[in-house]
């Protein structure tokens, strides 16, 4: 039988290997680019329509507000309207709280729900996501900014670093949806997120004991160890009125997420709560003289919409270090904490949201956000629940609460000066319990070992030491894990499934027969510079356990099939290292094959010449092609093989 070109010489009819010409250097690099930067393709509906329309579908791709807001109904609005005016009820304690949790006047935090909402209306492409301050990145701007100036001494230089702060998160995420860049995002696993909300939750909840208690002196560390030290150092300074209406507020609303988790219908219950502790905190506060008691209450807050702030940005040598670790650390949490949320709640509904929009839309919020008066936004999940159990429907949701707080600022502000301290302590304190995700910790237990590793480092780190050192550390493990799966990649012997023409893994498949004279290898990783020294080690070990246990049983290996499906690419290192593995099975009377190779590891294989070297007659297109090809043409591949030599 003549041989096949691309397949081997057999009694029936191989399927042919494609060993066309290499694509150019620039159609490969345009297609890596594609697959990098645009997996999602974004652009698929553009291809074949006229000028005008592809104008138009870009204005509506890159405007989302454009695409909406035409089909935009009464219908829809009464449903918005509902959401928008649930949402603001919740923004209002929460923005007031937030701010205070990152040591900056309240009226920063309702500046924040007032027109950052308007910039995610108009860019943003979640129907149900609710933009808002939230607690972790108000800590982590106080704890990072604080290291350089006190808020307390120079409130003034500490409020415009927070906006140099905001406006460079704002950059970052900007530049990151711009150029695509998501993929840094991802570095964030589930893991590290979960622990790193938790163990800042717990930071959070025990900074909140010092409003709680009404404690004068506090400390400026947000370390676990350092808050509970200076808890008991200054125990004297407890006021037990102050305690006991924070207790008292704490377990009202506790009661609440109680109702909305038995009954979800009820949702509204937990939504009003934190607006009905402010409300009853004022009028207590007012009537009862509260400050004469030690409960400190928010003070002064003006009337109006926000003021500028650019000419507040400070870009000081001296203190810019400070606004530059804050920005872009809050950044990447802000995108991770904002864009999953969207999309959890997209899976909801069917729905895909695209997560470099959501990028460019949290940047642009950010940004405009820093000179307009106002701090890091992003999706809190508490809003964005409420936001979509009241049946938002469209972006316009996050429009209606920004007119509320327009409403609020303009007329209401200062009734909310009254807020005791106290209320808002427990306020964060309860949104901060829920974030403790026990269960979810305990699954990644069950479930994944390292996983849960992760975890505890985030949690610990942030609890214990700092929130970056927490962060690096869980981001740490995840990326050594990462490199042990690159450079320790998966690779199995092949058996076939009985009566069957399906080769599967000896080790999951117990049942699976061996080949007479062959060993099948299944690689399932690219060969890079990073695993080609072990897959080398692996496959000859492979082969030496195969043909100790072949002797056995009177057999020999003379092929060695490498199923190539699984190898999405090589490097130059990868071919040699093929190349070092042929020689030294070569010397053993040992042929190397080739099946199914993807179209840049074949592409790379034909250009470093490793084909010619082993013959085209070497590369199959499937496992069984390879077997009946190595069965037919035994003699004329020992004598190419004498050839080669």
């Amino acid at each position: 039988m003549a041989p096949v070109e691309g397949g081997g010489a057999t009694g029936g009819t191989l399927h042919k290997v494609n060993f066309a010409a290499p694509r150019s250097f620039a159609v490969a690099f345009k297609s890596d680019l594609k697959e990098t930067f645009f997996p999602d393709d974004p652009f698929h509906d553009f291809k074949g329509k006229p000028l005008p329309i592809k104008a138009k579908k870009a204005l509506q791709y890159f405007v989302p507000i454009f695409e909406w807001l035409p089909k935009y109904t009464r219908k829809l609005f009464m449903y918005d309207l509902l959401a928008g005016i649930t949402i603001a009820s919740l923004a209002i304690p929460q923005g007031i709280s937030y701010a205070k949790l990152a040591n900056i006047p309240p009226i920063i935090g309702l500046y924040s729900s007032f027109v950052p909402p308007l910039i995610y209306s108009v860019f943003g492409s979640s129907k149900h996501l609710a933009v808002g301050t939230v607690a972790a990145s108000s800590l982590i701007i106080a704890a990072t900014i604080e290291a350089k100036v006190n808020p307390n001494e120079n409130p003034q230089l500490y409020l415009n670093l927070v906006f140099t702060a905001t406006l460079i998160s704002g950059v970052t995420e900007l530049i990151l949806g711009v150029f695509r860049l998501g993929i840094l995002v991802d570095f964030l696993s589930h893991s590290t997120i979960t622990g790193f909300m938790g163990g800042t939750a717990t930071l959070i909840c025990l900074q909140q004991l010092k409003g709680i208690f009404g404690l004068k002196h506090f400390t400026t560390h947000t370390d676990m160890v350092s808050v509970i030290r200076v808890i008991l150092k200054n125990r004297k300074e407890i006021r037990w009125e102050s305690t006991v209406v924070g207790v008292i507020f704490l377990v009202f609303l506790q009661f609440t997420r109680f109702v909305k988790q038995k009954k979800p219908k009820l949702f509204w219950v937990s939504a009003v709560a934190p607006m009905a502790v402010v409300v009853t905190g004022c009028v207590f506060a007012y009537v009862a003289h509260a400050e004469k008691h030690g409960i400190a209450i928010v003070g002064d807050l003006k009337k109006g919409i926000n003021p500028s702030s650019l000419r507040n940005l400070d870009f000081d040598p001296k203190y810019i270090s400070a606004p530059i670790q804050a920005g872009l650390v809050t950044a990447m949490i802000a995108l991770a904490e904002g864009i999953a949320i969207g999309r959890s709640f997209a899976i909801m509904e069917n729905q895909q949201i695209d997560g470099n929009k959501e990028m460019i839309a949290f940047g642009l919020m950010n940004i405009i956000g820093s000179v307009t008066s106002c701090y890091l936004t992003t999706g809190p999940f508490s809003k964005t629940a409420v936001n979509y159990n009241a049946g938002c429907k469209t972006q316009m949701a996050n429009v209606v609460m920004s007119i509320c707080m327009m409403l609020t600022l303009f007329f209401l502000a200062p009734l909310f000066s009254y807020t005791p301290l106290v209320a808002l302590s427990a306020i964060i304190m309860s949104a901060m319990l829920g974030l403790i995700e026990y269960e979810k910790a305990y699954h990644l237990y069950k479930t994944d070992k390292f996983d849960f590793i992760i975890c505890m480092a985030a949690f610990f780190g942030v609890a214990f030491i700092s929130m970056d050192v927490g962060l690096m550390l869980s981001v740490g493990l995840a990326l050594v894990r990462a490199l042990l799966y690159i450079a320790r990649p998966a690779s199995s012997k092949l058996g076939n499934i009985p009566d069957t023409s399906l080769y599967r893994d000896v080790e999951q498949y117990p049942g699976a027969t061996d080949i007479p004279n062959t060993l099948i290898l299944q690689l399932g990783s690219p060969i890079y510079f990073a695993n080609s020294g072990y897959l080398r080690e692996r496959i000859l070990r492979w082969v030496r356990d195969e043909k100790a246990k072949k002797a056995a049983d009177g057999d020999d290996v003379e092929y060695v099939l490498l199923d190539f499906g699984g190898v999405t690419s090589i490097d130059i290192t990868g071919v040699e290292t093929l190349v070092e593995i042929r020689r030294s099975l070569e010397v053993k009377e040992i042929k190397v094959v080739i099946v199914n190779p993807r179209l840049e590891v074949m592409e790379k294989l034909i250009v470093t010449g490793f084909i010619e070297k082993i013959g085209k007659e070497r590369v199959f297109l499937s496992i069984a092609d390879a077997i009946e090809g190595c069965k037919f043409s035994l003699t004329r591949l020992k004598d190419c093989g004498t050839e080669e030599r």
